[in-house]
């Protein structure tokens, strides 16, 4: 005799060979019966409430690794796998484009040692800054970003952009690191071979702030490649989903990408997805 388990077909069966059939409770059986939830139901509902809020605060960007961070860090402790079950086909990141590295090293200027060798690891802050520069499209038309990244934390602590390709852009994102941070003597501070490094204002900028300056190797664009991998974050997550109208309006998307959510929000895998803020805290209060 076949049996279809619908609500309306249940009763001519018997309810303890159905809960055994079903592996449920009595109670359980009775609960689906009466159309009610499961506590287990009722608790993913919660769930993807909470996912849901932490994918949307985060411009969409956050995989299952980052929301299970976040959401430890709120104190909720919850299976990846579960977390991973409930995503799936709900909360995809936006997909990521190419990103293209750029560098105008065809000069005759002096050109630094590569002291960093790839060693993107500090021990504290203010010992190992990186910078370099990247391009915005805009429709008025480009706009150059310079940045300086602490390798201590990943955190961008000076960043300039303009209009002009030049070295006054480097030497304005500079100024804006060392007025924030205060630091000390013996900084390394890496760049590629950009003629806006090489520049002699630059130059006499860090030897007059005790700077030593290292330069990656020609052609050899892994040398900076942890100031490359901030640019490919910025243009993956927030620039190329954006139609910039005017400079003015590329200004304000690049600062409320590294001044609000960069620097303060985005969990970093590199650093224990935490966002480069947290990171230098948890130091400074250990």
């Amino acid at each position: 005799m076949r049996f279809m388990f619908v609500r309306e077909q249940c009763f001519d069966f018997p309810v303890e060979k159905m809960c055994q059939l079903l592996d449920v409770s009595r109670s359980g059986y009775y609960k689906w019966l009466r159309g009610e939830k499961s506590q287990r139901e009722t608790e993913n509902e919660v769930l993807l409430d909470k996912i849901k809020k932490i994918f949307f605060e985060n411009h969409e960007l956050y995989g299952r690794p980052r929301v299970c961070a976040e959401l430890k860090s709120q104190g909720y402790h919850y299976n990846k796998k579960r977390i991973e079950r409930l995503m799936k086909g709900k909360f995809v990141a936006k997909t990521r484009r190419k990103f293209r590295v750029t560098t105008d090293s065809q000069h005759t200027l002096p050109v630094a040692p590569n002291i960093l060798k790839q060693n993107f690891v500090s021990a504290s802050a203010n010992r190992v800054w990186t910078s370099d520069i990247t391009y915005i499209w805009t429709l008025e038309g480009w706009l150059y970003l310079a940045v300086v990244l602490d390798v201590f934390s990943r955190k961008i602590v000076g960043w300039s952009m303009g209009k002009h390709l030049e070295s006054q852009l480097v030497v304005k994102a500079i100024k804006g690191a060392i007025l924030s941070r205060q630091p000390g003597k013996n900084i390394i501070f890496h760049s590629d071979r950009g003629i806006q490094y090489a520049a002699r204002d630059t130059r006499l900028l860090l030897n007059n702030y005790g700077f030593i300056q290292s330069m990656s190797r020609k052609g050899r664009c892994y040398d900076n490649a942890i100031t490359e991998s901030f640019f490919h974050s910025l243009k993956t997550e927030q620039v190329y989903f954006e139609r910039y109208a005017t400079r003015k309006e590329a200004r304000q998307s690049i600062f409320n990408y590294i001044e609000v959510f960069y620097n303060r929000q985005r969990r970093h895998s590199s650093i224990g997805f935490l966002s480069p803020d947290n990171f230098e805290k948890k130091f400074v209060n250990a």
